[in-house]
């Protein structure tokens, strides 16, 4: 194994306030084979036991499961997950109008508030799909995360304001070209956010930050000011595994990568508001 994921260390700065909830993350079982059209499988298949080491380190105590590109259309795994985690967890699920009622009520069973939109390689549903995943989440009462390079917001403005279901702009936008608070694209982004249906998920920085770690500072930038702008809106992941890292000098420090995160919200309240108050409210969580 080329891979080693850390689980314990330093403990973060930050103190995670009670109830915290992780809203991005993939786990996985080896019962569950990766399918044609998406990554393997990653390596070690991190799963339920390996996680719950995470949570104790850095002070979880909620997660939102969504399913991995690995296992594309296929929800098993996604199910599997959910039974093992027990009432701590809900799922985000992949759907679209092929997706038999059986396997919807199955969904609802398991523990899923929410289906997936990745419009880049891998993603199983695209933005095509967008508007038939959208009436789904309406008809069963989840939100929708959508995923998509951000650097084109301004030629999807119009179907993303469209969406009547609660929806999520995933993965810090995933501004691939690079985008500045004053960018055309951040304006874009504040109008969804206003028009009250539109949450922002910070998640995975490194996938599309250029000026890279430790600090992110250009993903930063944009999350200082989003967090500002709407603190009712901003919901927080910890992206674990951290699909993209192959060797464990790549693997991220989750403790290091949670300060710095966490650091770009302006107080405690606000930290309360990102990691309990609003993903209590999106995805239907008990109030602690």
């Amino acid at each position: 194994m080329t891979l080693v994921r850390t689980f314990e260390g330093k403990n973060p700065r930050i103190t995670m306030p009670k109830g915290a909830i992780d809203t991005q993350m993939h786990m996985y079982l080896r019962d569950f084979p990766a399918q044609e059209g998406g990554p393997p499988v990653p390596e070690g298949t991190p799963g339920p036991d390996e996680y719950r080491r995470l949570m104790k380190w850095i002070g979880i105590e909620r997660v939102v499961i969504t399913q991995g590109n690995a296992h594309q259309r296929d929800n098993g795994n996604l199910i599997a997950c959910l039974r093992e985690m027990g009432s701590v967890a809900k799922g985000v699920a992949v759907v679209t109008r092929e997706t038999p009622l059986d396997e919807l009520q199955e969904l609802v069973e398991a523990g899923v508030v929410g289906a997936r939109i990745m419009d880049l390689p891998g993603g199983a549903v695209d933005l095509t799909h967008l508007e038939e995943v959208d009436s789904i989440a309406q008809e069963l009462g989840w939100s929708v995360a959508v995923q998509f390079d951000g650097s084109n917001i301004l030629d999807h403005e119009q179907k993303l304001a469209a969406i009547k279901s609660r929806w999520i702009f995933d993965h810090h936008g995933k501004f691939f070209s690079g985008v500045t608070p004053d960018s055309d694209q951040i304006s874009a982004l504040k109008r969804l956010i206003e028009k009250g249906n539109c949450w922002f998920k910070f998640a995975g920085c490194y996938e599309s930050s250029r000026s890279g770690a430790p600090d992110f500072e250009d993903i930063a930038a944009v999350a200082r000011v989003i967090a500002e702008h709407a603190p009712e809106r901003i919901i927080w992941g910890t992206n674990w595994p951290h699909n993209n890292a192959k060797t464990t000098e790549e693997y991220l420090d989750d403790a290091d990568l949670l300060d710095t995160v966490l650091s770009w919200l302006p107080s405690d309240e606000a930290r309360k508001k990102a990691l309990v108050t609003n993903p209590e409210e999106l995805f239907g969580f008990d109030p602690v």
